[in-house]
């Protein structure tokens, strides 16, 4: 600091006084805006359920199939004849985060009108591995939507025993299309 600089920071001082009792002074840290989450509206709605859960052994394939739906449709499902439309990924998921991935991904492809997806859930060794935690979720999840007609264990090609087929009802858009198309037949 040049003879300037320091009598002109004497100048910008003079009028300042010490703290006289330095200890009972507190200094305050700035206070650090807290970021106000905005809750999911989606997710207010998600009903799935994480009580409970009976594991589903490893070897026992995952297959469900709604009232009232045809046999060949589970059987074509179960071959990978249809063309699956969107896929969704849980592997190394919490299962919390699963159940909310799973949900909005359901909720999305039944808005988008979409009929046939794939869920990868992943597979472990044994039958109480982080994996199979997650396959057994996804099989109960799975059952307590209204709108999945059918769900089944994946062909080796898309991923096996550690992902499911999954088959959603018609849309009513898809409905009305079908039925205009088969009536044009008719006539």
């Amino acid at each position: 600091m040049n003879l300037d600089e320091k009598s002109l920071f004497l100048d910008a001082m003079e009028d300042v006084k010490p703290l006289k009792d330095c200890n009972r002074s507190q200094w305050l840290k700035p206070v650090k805006e807290k970021v106000v989450q905005k809750p999911d509206t989606l997710q207010l709605d998600n009903f799935l359920t994480t009580g409970f859960l009976e594991i589903i052994p490893l070897a026992a394939p995952l297959e469900f199939k709604r009232e009232g739906l045809q046999t060949g449709v589970l059987d074509k499902l179960r071959h990978g004849k249809y063309k699956q439309e969107a896929s969704l990924n849980l592997i190394r998921q919490p299962v919390e985060k699963c159940r909310q991935m799973l949900f909005a991904y359901i909720q999305e492809a039944k808005k988008d009108g979409l009929r046939n997806l794939l869920i990868v859930h992943g597979k472990g060794r044994d039958d109480e591995s982080h994996a199979n935690i997650v396959r057994s979720y996804v099989a109960r999840w799975l059952v307590e939507f209204e709108d999945v007609q059918a769900f089944c264990s994946a062909m080796p090609h898309h991923g096996g025993s550690g992902a499911c087929y999954v088959a959603l009802k018609k849309s009513e858009q898809a409905k009305a299309e079908n039925w205009e198309r088969h009536a044009k037949r008719s006539r």
